[in-house]
């Protein structure tokens, strides 16, 4: 007898589940604590998203301080929509930064010392795909290298024959000549400026090129004894 099409199984892992009544209450009252608690909260973005990297920002913060990244309508409304509403002075003027993939960092730090630092903690990583290249990256024609002509030969070692039909099925032109791989002319990888697509991002971390920049940007923030929300742009963080 066929299966019954209705005798499906769907995992629980596939299931995009929305975050419960309870979840969001424990944000919004967590939020609204914080106000309470902390001279300072900054809006933040962040640059090539890494959990290994956001977690050391965390810990730098976590004896005075605290960084949510939550649904950004709940933590907006906990800041408050105006003055009527606000969870403390001025907060409603942070709300607006609320938008997009942004967290909170709240603090007792002066703000010159968290924008330094902020400014200062950058990793470098490989790139994922959808990323934009900071830099263009040429493989040279010859013998294919390690490091794809990123270090002078003598220092380098050939690329393994065995990689041969993976890197050609990324895009590369390659072949064997006596068990060596080889580029008859010089392959561009990447060019700057240009977004980056999933056989590129595994080229570049064959060859061992990092080139996304792990960086937390301070849209805005508010301080509790002015009470009001001071914007920053990008070029202020980098000065």
């Amino acid at each position: 007898m066929p299966k019954s099409k209705r005798a499906k199984i769907i995992h629980t892992s596939n299931v995009q589940k929305k975050p419960s009544k309870e979840v969001r209450e424990a944000l919004y009252t967590a939020v609204q604590s914080a106000c309470d608690t902390y001279a300072h909260i900054f809006v933040f973005d962040v640059s090539n998203m890494r959990n290994t990297y956001i977690k050391n920002v965390r810990q730098e913060f976590s004896s005075d301080g605290r960084i949510f990244y939550g649904k950004t309508k709940v933590m907006a409304k906990a800041l408050g929509s105006g003055p009527e509403d606000e969870c403390a002075p001025g907060l409603a003027k942070l709300a607006k930064y609320l938008q997009g993939n942004v967290g909170l960092l709240c603090t007792n730090r002066a703000p010159s010392e968290v924008l330094e630092y902020l400014e200062n903690y950058v990793e470098v990583d490989f790139a994922r795909a959808g990323v934009v290249a900071n830099r263009g990256f040429v493989v040279p024609k010859g013998v294919v290298y390690s490091r794809g002509g990123e270090v002078a030969e003598e220092d380098d070692v050939a690329l393994p024959h065995s990689l041969e039909v993976m890197v050609r099925k990324w895009g590369m032109p390659t072949r064997l000549e006596k068990g060596k791989v080889v580029l008859d002319q010089e392959f561009v990888v990447c060019e700057e400026g240009q977004e980056l697509n999933s056989h590129q991002t595994a080229l570049l971390k064959l060859f061992g090129v990092a080139i996304a920049e792990f960086k937390v940007h301070v849209k805005a923030y508010w301080s509790a004894a002015t009470q009001d929300v001071t914007a920053v742009e990008k070029n202020e963080m980098e000065e």
